[in-house]
């Protein structure tokens, strides 16, 4: 028969209270740093979501306070040159224009959320620290 292992004479003389105090003590450090990580990375997506929030409430608030005051400006110079009916339809075709700009810079924004995906792969990995290795077996 082989020497035993350090880990089985480890294991040989050490109390089952101790191994689970051991065990308890790993497992509460473990579930202390996923949930650091966890803080992290929500604090993170909830930065990028409020930034991508910013730009679509600016986009609608500069479009609103574009549409009326220049759209008005512009409205009546156009009305001079190519009458009041098509002068309407060209400001407010402009106006779309720079609307659907600033949705779309505001979407993709939105899109760079992530969530908490480090979390998420970690979580998967702690039922294999409960699974039996070489070194255990």
């Amino acid at each position: 028969m082989s020497d035993p292992t350090p880990s089985e004479q480890r294991a040989a003389t050490t109390s089952l209270g101790e191994l689970v105090g051991e065990v308890t003590r790993d497992m509460s450090t473990l579930m202390r740093q996923e949930l650091a990580l966890a803080k992290a990375e929500v604090k993170q997506s909830a930065s990028t979501s409020a930034k991508g929030a910013g730009l679509l409430g600016g986009a609608g608030y500069a479009a609103g306070m574009v549409v009326l005051f220049l759209s008005l400006a512009l409205w009546a110079a156009l009305a001079l040159a190519i009458g009041e009916a098509w002068s309407a339809v060209v400001v407010a075709v402009i106006w779309a224009v720079i609307a659907g700009i600033l949705f779309a810079v505001g979407r993709a924004q939105l899109k760079k959320v992530q969530g908490a995906p480090q979390t998420a792969a970690t979580l998967q990995e702690i039922p294999d620290a409960f699974t039996r290795n070489e070194e255990n077996r």
